[in-house]
């Protein structure tokens, strides 16, 4: 999109806001701020406690539009700046603050310090990323057109949850962000809320899909929810919120002993090889056809197999290719070992490499003596 936030008169908001806590008393209201001076902040947060919200959150993330003037994303990279407005705000509120943060920044965590350092109550994310998302290759003019020009714009839905996936992480394994934190990014079903509750989000906002499929999605997510919950016997959202956390580690502490090979289901295969192609052309050549022209069905090699997962995912059938674990869960060592151990793989062949005729340059030297930040010998 590239709206500039709103033609709508604040009054009309503020009336809305109004009507819509007394008909819904037992809902919560948050109202979404982005103005200039410390002035207008002052002004505004106080209007909508007057028309009833229940908590404000403080809009630092808009890619386009907002930036020019000093707001939106301007402010959430700004992390210094983005704690001072929050400060401003917190002088007059009188009602929870939430901070949305901006994913066009390098570290999301910093301004999500700078949030709390400012005396933010929670923090949301992701907004919407900056982008153009095409071009019309007859006329030169990128989407959307206006008047025959374009501009950059924020780019939101499904495509973009992996991203807010990974910085809601990140805040959440954070020890110095610790707050609250509203996930916000391709959430469309009940899956989605569940797995950024996983990895710490205590709620989770819906736009895109709601614009796409209208309300009644919220009916499903609730229901959805409630069904996950109960059969994995939790009884709150606190009961499994950060459950994924401890199984996110850094690469380095991976184990390197952990050997899975693809598995062709024979009776589920429709015969498309295009695993063979993916493998052939993209990754390790592990999948061979047969000499019969009659027999499309490929096999695996397991010795060149390193199990990336690539052919699964190019699979059209469901569960027709599958990962099976081939070590005897025995044995662990993780890279931050290895390499402290001196064990760096070297040369073609190098069985340290992980497979056959899997090759990596020689190392630097300051690699080679450099002592992982992880390891602790």
């Amino acid at each position: 999109n590239i709206e500039l936030i709103t033609d709508r008169p604040l009054r009309d908001n503020l009336r809305e806001i109004s009507e819509v806590k007394k008909r819904f008393p037992d809902h919560a209201v948050i109202a979404s701020l982005m103005v200039e001076t410390r002035e207008e902040w002052h002004n505004i947060v106080r209007d909508v406690e007057n028309a009833g919200a229940d908590g404000i959150e403080l809009n630092f993330g808009c890619p386009h539009g907002m930036c020019e003037r000093g707001m939106g994303s301007a402010v959430g990279q700004e992390p210094k700046v983005l704690q001072t407005i929050v400060e401003w705000v917190k002088e007059v509120a009188k009602i929870p603050v939430i901070t949305k943060l901006t994913p066009n920044i390098s570290d999301i965590t910093r301004p999500a310090r700078a949030a709390r350092a400012g005396g933010s109550d929670a923090i949301s994310l992701i907004n919407t990323i900056q982008s153009i998302v095409g071009v019309d290759i007859d006329n030169y003019v990128p989407y959307p057109i206006v008047d025959g020009k374009s501009t950059n714009g924020g780019y939101c839905g499904p495509a973009v949850k992996p991203i807010a996936l990974n910085m809601v992480k990140n805040c959440a394994q954070h020890p110095d962000v610790n707050l609250p934190i509203s996930g916000i990014g391709g959430v469309e079903n009940w899956r989605d809320a569940v797995e950024f509750i996983l990895l710490g989000a205590t709620s989770v906002q819906v736009c895109t899909a709601v614009m796409h499929f209208g309300f009644g999605i919220i009916r499903d997510l609730k229901s959805g929810l409630e069904r996950y919950m109960d059969e994995k016997g939790f009884a709150t959202i606190a009961d499994f919120r950060g459950k994924a956390l401890p199984n996110v580690k850094h690469w380095e502490d991976l184990n390197l002993k952990y050997k899975v090979v693809a598995s062709i289901n024979k009776d589920k295969c429709i015969g498309c090889q295009l695993c063979y192609t993916a493998c052939d052309d993209g990754a390790h050549q592990a999948i061979a056809l047969s000499s019969d022209p009659t027999d499309r069905i490929p096999s695996i090699i397991e010795e060149n197999c390193v199990g990336c997962n690539l052919c699964s995912l190019v699979c059209p059938v469901e569960e027709c290719i599958t990962m099976e674990r081939r070590d005897d869960g025995q044995q662990f060592i993780n890279w931050a070992e290895r390499t402290a151990a001196g064990n760096i793989p070297k040369t073609f062949d190098d069985e340290l490499a992980g497979g056959l005729h899997h090759w990596v340059p020689e190392p630097a030297e300051a690699l080679a003596k450099k002592q992982p930040r992880h390891y602790k010998g």
